[in-house]
């Protein structure tokens, strides 16, 4: 028998099925899915085996699979479906794309470890009539009560007998030591939720019940506060007693913490977790609970969408719109696309959750490709927070450059009252870049050719793209006087400025920088939710899903920030961060009121976000869309072409051009080459094509035979991102 085994190299002229001769020993233990060890080029290396058959024409003569690297691991039928799958619609390379669904202990390249606790047990090493023989002959001690205690209850932990008295019976072999892993199950507290859907939640939960059993995808589109979470909940619940399982998937992991707490109260031990913030180990152990099927729930973040669940009864996906769920780098894929592709498998819903939707889900929804079910009130019918909008143009006159009047009224209303605060600045950092007023000095990166930013807590400039970092100096390192200027703002500088404007609050910080650490994230949460702060600062993280009942102000610090970027998405992410971010405020019985600092008070962005209005944003943007030819009226593919020497890059992105040009549709229009927004990155010049298509039957051809040439190319390499969320 052979085996068809791709192997670890992610190169494309690597991307094929190897074949191998199944030794005689192995032929009853191999299975498709399995990870092996298998010669290549002289040296052993790991692979998956795809398929097992009899069938081989004996052409030459084949080498064998040395060995089964881990007969636990096996990536069944619906996982190794979804890695073509995945390959096919990102271009990726297979390996690449298993290679992603598995954690790192588990993955492929990744030498085979174990990561499970062992505990020793002691047994008997003789016949029981021995053992009592023993017993029998000799006086009453701890080496007979061990013997007696053997006979009783067959195996015993060794941590519970006596050393000396043990270490006796086994030089005289009378019991011998076993290992056991270690059950580390610990029993999760179940608080049962007795929380009664309302009118509205109980309609969209009856609607989406009725669709189990069937390839069906909703759009839950619920204002913040409208209780989406519950109705999560009661579904699962449904789900569970129908005996099968669910999976939860949420953007950040910021939210995982506080959903996690929900669900461990409602589900004890059913529930399992999956993001980046665990270590390996922890993800090994979640994982291989989740393979053992000892869960029914598994929640967590964006590559959670892999888990390998079977016999899957709804899937689930909060706040859908995040950036969050499509993968930056190889393979860049959406996880909505995987998530509806499993939604098929398991005939099973897929529910979409968000209180402000992306503008291609709510365009399906409208079509009729979803199915939209509207939450138009918050649960208890609690108001809706009042937003006002601050026109900082006017308040640069007053001297006030980042707390306006307003804001600062607020702020101190909310403190006299014992409540608490949000503030919002997308922009992490202490200043945003530095420059030298004598000689117009700026710091930039060697690598990337963009400023550096600020970070005052360690003293160094960073670059947020390719990690370089360097000690700040106190004069200009051109002109060497003391001219530098501090510019721009970040959450740590807005912190430093908010410590002494109110002394008597108790401030804490939450950006990436502040969240490093494990577990940081849900110490920063629990903390604030306990009353220990009075004011939480952070950025987009802070936005979405977390429930604080004490907090009844959130104040949005330079709104204009994401509005600005070049992004024809630009004007939909600032609503939506607006409007997450105003969702923080009064979600109990105190009322919430929002302040937005801008400069564009008349943007109908901002506008929309004052009224709460999100259909009135729909409408105006894409009526932009439509113009302009963006999504969802048109599919988006993105082609980056990058070299270290600038005329190669540039050549080459002229010759991908021409290509295009002769081998797409006509009705595909190709903008570019163009520099990259981030043009010089990591030594690589950069230039970037746009294609946006409506049906092209020649498209994913012409990309795929680009993607193969370029594989080979060691001097210009080729990025080829699908449907990006930005180009």
């Amino acid at each position: 028998m052979v085996a068809y085994c791709i192997i670890e190299y992610p190169v494309k002229t690597l991307d094929k099925a190897f074949t191998y001769q199944i030794p005689s020993h192995l032929i009853d233990r191999l299975k498709v899915g399995m990870k092996v060890i298998v010669p290549f080029q002289n040296r052993s290396v790991h692979g998956i085996v795809l398929q097992i058959t009899d069938h081989y024409d004996g052409t030459y003569e084949l080498k064998e699979i040395e060995k089964i690297e881990d007969e636990f691991l096996v990536l069944n039928d619906e996982l190794l479906r979804l890695g073509k799958f995945m390959q096919d619609i990102t271009l990726c390379n297979l390996i690449t794309a298993y290679q992603t669904m598995l954690p790192s202990a588990l993955k492929v390249k990744t030498q085979a470890r174990d990561y499970n606790e062992y505990e020793e047990w002691i047994l008997l090493n003789v016949e029981e009539d021995i053992a009592l023989e023993y017993i029998k002959t000799h006086k009453k001690s701890h080496k007979t009560e061990i013997l007696e205690r053997l006979l009783q209850e067959k195996e015993v932990n060794k941590k519970e007998l006596n050393a000396s008295s043990l270490r006796e019976l086994k030089k005289l072999d009378l019991v011998k030591v076993e290992k056991k892993i270690k059950n580390k199950k610990e029993d999760k507290k179940i608080t049962l939720d007795n929380k009664i859907l309302n009118d509205e939640q109980k309609n969209a939960y009856e609607k989406i019940k009725a669709s189990f059993n069937e390839t069906k995808t909703f759009l839950l589109y619920g204002i913040t506060g409208s209780g989406k979470t519950l109705i999560y909940q009661n579904l699962i619940k449904e789900v569970i007693k129908k005996g099968k399982t669910a999976l939860l998937l949420v953007p950040e992991i910021s939210l995982t913490e506080q959903i996690i707490n929900i669900f461990y109260e409602n589900f004890g031990n059913d529930v399992a977790i999956l993001h980046s913030g665990l270590s390996n180990k922890e993800k090994y152990e979640e994982y291989v609970k989740i393979l053992k099927g000892e869960v029914k729930i598994v929640i967590g973040t964006r590559s959670a969408v892999f888990a390998p669940l079977t016999n899957i009864g709804i899937i689930i996906i909060d706040e859908e719109h995040s950036d969050t769920y499509k993968q930056d780098n190889n393979p860049r894929y959406h996880t909505r696309d995987i998530a509806l592709k499993r939604s098929e498998y398991h005939h099973c819903p897929l529910v979409l959750g968000s209180a402000t939707p992306s503008l291609e889900s709510m365009a399906r929804a409208r079509k009729g490709v979803y199915d939209l079910i509207t939450l138009k009130h918050r649960a208890n019918n609690l108001p809706l927070p009042e937003v006002c909008i601050v026109d900082m143009k006017e308040e640069l006159s007053k001297r006030n450059f980042v707390i306006s009047e307003l804001l600062d009224e607020k702020i101190k209303e909310c403190l006299e009252k014992k409540e608490q605060v949000i503030l919002l600045l997308n922009r992490r950092g202490f200043s945003t870049f530095i420059t030298c007023s004598n000689c117009g000095f700026t710091y930039k990166c060697p690598h990337c050719e963009i400023s550096l930013t600020y970070h005052k807590s360690t003293n160094t400039l960073r670059c947020h793209y390719c990690g370089y970092t360097k000690i700040k100096d106190d004069i200009c390192p051109s002109c060497r006087e003391l001219g530098l200027n501090y510019m721009g703002m970040g959450t740590e500088k807005l912190e430093e400025l908010i410590k002494e404007k109110y002394e008597q609050a108790k401030i804490i910080r939450m950006d990436a920088d502040t969240t490093s650490r494990k577990g940081a994230h849900d110490k920063i949460i629990k903390a604030f939710k306990n009353e220990e702060y009075n004011i939480l600062i952070g950025t987009q993280m802070i936005s979405k899903g977390l429930d604080f009942p004490k907090c009844t102000l959130v104040g949005v610090i330079n709104a204009d920030t994401s509005l600005n970027i070049p992004d024809f998405r630009s004007s939909e992410k600032t609503f939506s961060l607006l409007n997450q971010a105003a969702g923080r405020a009064g979600r109990s019985s105190a009322p919430g009121f929002v302040i937005i600092e801008t400069f564009n008070p008349d943007n109908e962005t901002i506008k929309a976000v004052k009224n709460h209005d999100y259909d009135t944003f729909y409408k105006e943007e894409m009526k932009v869309r439509k113009i302009l030819k963006y999504p969802p009226y048109y599919y988006l593919a993105n082609i980056k072409i990058g070299s270290k020497d600038y005329k190669e890059a540039k050549r080459e992105a002229s010759k991908v051009k021409s290509y295009l040009e002769k081998t797409l549709d006509s009705s595909s229009i190709i903008l570019g080459p163009s520099t990259a927004s981030n043009f010089k990155r990591n030594n690589i010049y950069r230039f970037s094509i746009t294609i946006k298509y409506r049906f092209d039957p020649n498209l994913m051809k012409s990309l795929k035979t680009l993607d193969e040439i370029y594989g080979t190319n060691k001097t210009t390499f080729l990025e080829i991102d699908i449907n990006p969320l930005r180009i």
